[in-house]
């Protein structure tokens, strides 16, 4: 007889082979998900290192202040004998709308002498009227600053209402 091994019998496989690779995946794996997660991280945080704006959070939802209707007297002569304007106010900050509630008779007295200096002619055109929304956003602005308030907070002056007769 011999000492060799009938040729039927398959040599057995060694479960140190399968161990090694298995952890060899869970390590290669590991440092995959942490090289992820220590280069890529939050990119807010990485704008603020490299001093760049984050990305914006949501927008609130916008706020509307509304004056009541303007009525102003355009000069004798023209072809239209007054203008009534009604105006709005947005800003997406609750602060700015108490803010522009609490000083609406300075921002009315200011927008009143705004529209009574305008002629005809300077507002009946659409680049007319757009210049003088223009006007009227700057106007409430400085107010908002001379009372100590944040200008940027109001982000719009909208006419909801022209009429000239």
């Amino acid at each position: 007889m011999s000492d060799e091994k009938p040729a039927d019998a398959a040599p057995k496989k060694s479960k140190k082979g399968l161990i090694i690779a298995i952890l060899a995946v869970v390590v290669l794996g590991g440092g995959g998900a942490g090289a992820y997660f220590a280069f890529a991280g939050n990119k807010d945080e990485h704008a603020k290192e490299e001093g760049e704006k984050p990305a914006e959070a949501a927008k609130l939802p916008a706020q509307f202040v509304e004056l009541e209707p303007f009525v102003v007297n355009f000069q004798p002569g023209s072809t239209s004998r007054f203008l009534q304007v009604t105006v709005q106010l947005m800003t997406r900050e609750l602060e700015m709308v108490e803010f522009l509630e609490r000083n609406k008779p300075i921002v009315r007295n200011d927008l009143l002498l705004l529209l009574g200096n305008k002629r005809v002619d300077e507002v009946s055109t659409h680049e007319g009227k757009e210049a003088l929304r223009v006007a009227a956003l700057e106007s409430v602005r400085k107010i908002i600053k001379d009372e100590g308030g944040k200008p940027e907070g109001l982000e719009n002056v909208y006419f909801t209402s022209f009429v000239m007769q």
